[in-house]
């Protein structure tokens, strides 16, 4: 960790230091000389009293005192006092000292006056003597102010000091401590409340300044983590919300596997689900058919982009495709595959549920064949017999006019017994028609090329209908009708070639054609239930379809159907 060049911490023991080194300055200074004045004051005393003392030893002389020795050792005394020895000391003025040093000269000379014969000269001389005394103590007066002043002055300026440096602090603290101090606890505040783009401005090279710029380096780093964590939150919600879409999507898909028909509408409600997955541009579905247009569905718009393609594979079959444009992010492939096995699944029971409705009409069917067979032929059988025994039996005992007549009568109910008969042969024919394949086309295909074997007239198909959107019943009628049609064609027309086409518009409305090359009929004089036209009306009827036949003698037939497909499965 780099230095601080200046330290906050080493400036301000700095600054505690000036402080303590000028209060125990001033303190010392003002000690000493207190201590020094004590003497001082004994000093003036001492020195006073020297001049009362002088003065008593002159009244002493005049007066012949018998205390005159006593007085004068008094005064050697005060004289030679420690407090008047001590103005000797170093710290005390030259001339202070030199006048204590004249004082006691004088003193000499005095008193080698006072030991000899003539006492009274000193009466003379301690005026003198006594001023020089009170220069003396006015000198020792002035040395003691001085010393007072001074510890004035010291302790004046010692304060000033000490205010100065204190004033000093309280700025430098409030500029270097408590103002970074306080963009720091800002600071702290904004990356509490989550907001890391602090600025601290403290460019000073002390220890808060090193702290200012390693904070404004950990607040980066934080904002870095925090918005780096923030990201992947936010990636890992954004994934799991996906994963949720994606078996949301799953499950609503699988909920149409558990419908109980299955139709084209189911694929398409799946193909929504898929359209709806983020990155999912564009989606086609193709449901292949055997001899039969492919039916188609679309979601979205593709473009020019790479397109992905995935094939319907079920149980050993090609059922169809999947076409999809990824896009920006790229869908999961897995959960495209998901949905490619849904819907495979989804259209291999759609056509194992469209087979074994074949089965079971045509079960149906054939029972009431059966029924019919057992029943209603058994009974027109009997009654062609009955009608040829009373036939006979007529011709024998009635005259000829009688059997004339009768005959009449018998040819009649013979014509219907037999038109009967043969409506009802075709009817059981129709119900015993088999739909083993599971889509239209196949069927159509199967039953045109057992026709085919039974004529040598070229049977051609064109079916552009899709299976997928036909119910079992229109697919039944569809394919009873143009069997029909085409045996008419071939039982009567004497036509070379017969065409059968199946075309669905856009718009769900379907047209179906069966066209012969024959030789026709007179529509003006032949009768339209004439070839089981009946039977071909009451078909379309039952398809809530229009059925036109255009027929010119030696200009061929033209069975045209027209219906528009229906929604929902017909019933029968």
């Amino acid at each position: 960790m780099k230095k601080p060049s200046k330290s906050l911490t080493g400036t301000i023991a700095k600054a505690m230091i000036c402080i303590l080194l000028l209060s125990v300055v001033t303190t010392n200074f003002a000690i000493l000389t207190l201590a020094s004045s004590l003497n001082d004051a004994e000093a003036v005393n001492v020195s006073g009293s020297m001049r009362m003392q002088s003065y008593r030893l002159a009244h002493d002389i005049q007066s012949d005192s018998s205390l005159y020795y006593l007085h004068v050792k008094q005064f050697e005394a005060s004289l030679y006092s420690p407090s008047m020895l001590a103005l000797q000391a170093w710290d005390v003025p030259e001339n202070i000292t030199h006048e204590y040093y004249q004082l006691i000269y004088r003193w000499h000379d005095l008193k080698k006056v006072l030991d000899g014969n003539d006492r009274a000269e000193y009466l003379l001389l301690v005026a003198d003597f006594v001023d020089r005394i009170d220069h003396f103590v006015l000198n020792l007066q002035e040395h003691s102010e001085n010393k007072l002043i001074r510890l004035a002055w010291a302790g004046g300026f010692g304060l000033g000091g000490i205010l100065i440096v204190a004033v000093y602090v309280v700025l430098f603290v409030r500029r270097q401590v408590v103002r970074p101090l306080g963009q720091l606890i800002s600071a702290s505040e904004q990356i509490q409340n989550r907001s890391f783009d602090v600025s601290v401005d403290i460019r000073s090279d002390n220890e808060l300044g090193i702290l200012s710029r390693a904070f404004q380096n950990m607040a980066e780093d934080l904002g870095k983590l925090y918005r780096g964590l923030e990201f992947a939150v936010n990636e890992k919600t954004h994934k799991l919300q996906h994963a949720h879409q994606s078996l949301q999507v799953l499950y609503k898909s699988s909920q149409e596997l558990a419908a109980t028909r299955i139709s084209h509408e189911n694929f398409r409600a799946i193909l929504t689900y898929i359209y709806s997955v983020e990155g999912v541009v564009a989606v086609e579905l193709k449901v292949d058919e055997v001899e039969g247009r492919p039916w188609i569905a679309t979601e979205g718009q593709f473009t020019e982009h790479p397109i992905h393609t995935k094939v319907l594979y079920l149980d050993g079959q090609t059922l169809g495709t999947l076409r999809y444009q990824p896009g920006l992010p790229c869908p999961d492939e897995k959960l495209i595959d998901n949905f490619v096995l849904i819907l495979a699944r989804a259209v291999y029971y759609n056509k194992a549920q469209r087979q074994s409705e074949h089965i079971i009409l045509m079960e149906e069917r054939a029972t009431i064949a059966r029924e019919l067979h057992d029943s209603l032929a058994q009974s027109l059988s009997y009654l062609k017999i009955q009608v040829t025994l009373l036939n006979r039996s007529l011709s024998k005992e009635m005259t000829d006019l009688q059997r004339s007549r009768s005959q009449v009568v018998l040819n009649d109910i013979r014509t219907g017994l037999d038109s009967a008969y043969t409506q009802l042969r075709e009817l059981l024919t129709t119900f015993r028609l088999s739909i083993k394949e599971g889509t239209f086309g196949e069927a159509i295909a199967e039953m045109l090329h057992q026709l085919d074997e039974r004529t040598e007239a070229e049977i051609d198909l064109d079916n552009q209908l899709s299976s997928l959107e036909l119910g079992a019943n229109e697919q039944v009628h569809l394919l009873q009708l143009i069997r029909e049609a085409v045996l008419n064609a071939i039982k009567h027309a004497y036509a070379t070639t017969i065409t059968v086409s199946c075309i669905e518009e856009d718009n769900g409305f379907v047209t179906v054609k069966i066209t012969d090359d024959g030789v026709g009929f007179d529509q003006n004089t032949e009768k339209l239930n004439h070839y089981g036209m009946s039977i071909m009306q009451e078909r379309a009827a039952r398809l809530n379809a229009q059925l036109t036949v255009n027929a010119e003698h030696n200009a061929g037939c033209e069975v045209v159907l027209m219906f528009q497909r229906s929604k929902e499965p017909q019933s029968e």
